[in-house]
């Protein structure tokens, strides 16, 4: 709150709506809601919930598809099913497009749902870097902030914790690397 109000002069204030359908949220409301999805998804299937291992099998999907022997590697060996069963039948891949529709809805309740049709050649050059690099991140780190923080927390893992650590670093370091690579304005300076 400090850094943003330092940048940028002040936060705006909510906007106060009767319409829990068009917003806007409460962040405690919508905290609250991302607590009892991964305890009802810990509940139900068994495990925490998270999200990189749907988009791995996805681009796995994509890359046997071509011809790769994906099912040799050694992350796909065990999970080989996987890769011959529908997208419909991986309980991660269910639940992303949930989450995507989900997002999808609640900006088009808002109004604000407004997809971009036309990048240029440098947003999206840094938006297939990025999310490479996330999605190898992902990997390395048990998950996104979902599966890695939310998932770890809930489960009573001392690695979500420890992943709250890093993501808030690895949050810092990327701050700064969006204004060096100009996908930001570079902070507001106080005027007087």
């Amino acid at each position: 709150v400090l850094i943003e109000k330092q940048r940028h002069g002040a936060l705006d204030s909510p906007k106060r709506t009767d319409s829990w359908l068009q917003g806007p949220w409460s962040p405690v409301i919508g905290a609250l809601a991302l607590a009892l999805v991964g305890i009802a998804t810990l509940a139900v299937v068994g495990r925490p919930w998270g999200i990189t291992a749907g988009f791995a099998l996805w681009g796995a999907k994509i890359v046997h598809a071509a011809g790769m022997p994906v099912t040799e590697w050694p992350y796909w060996q065990n999970r080989a099913l996987a890769i011959d069963r529908s997208v419909f039948a991986h309980t991660t891949s269910v639940m992303n497009f949930g989450l995507m529709l989900g997002a999808m809805a609640a900006a088009a309740l808002a109004g604000r749902y407004r997809p971009v049709r036309r990048l240029s050649r440098r947003d999206l050059t840094t938006a297939i870097i990025g999310g490479l690099m996330m999605g190898y991140g992902a990997r390395l780190a048990f998950g996104c902030n979902i599966g890695g923080f939310l998932g770890g927390v809930i489960s009573g893992s001392v690695h979500g914790w420890g992943w709250l650590v890093f993501g808030f670093i690895g949050s810092l370091i990327g701050t700064r690397l969006r204004q060096w690579v100009g996908m930001d304005p570079p902070p507001a300076t106080p005027s007087g």
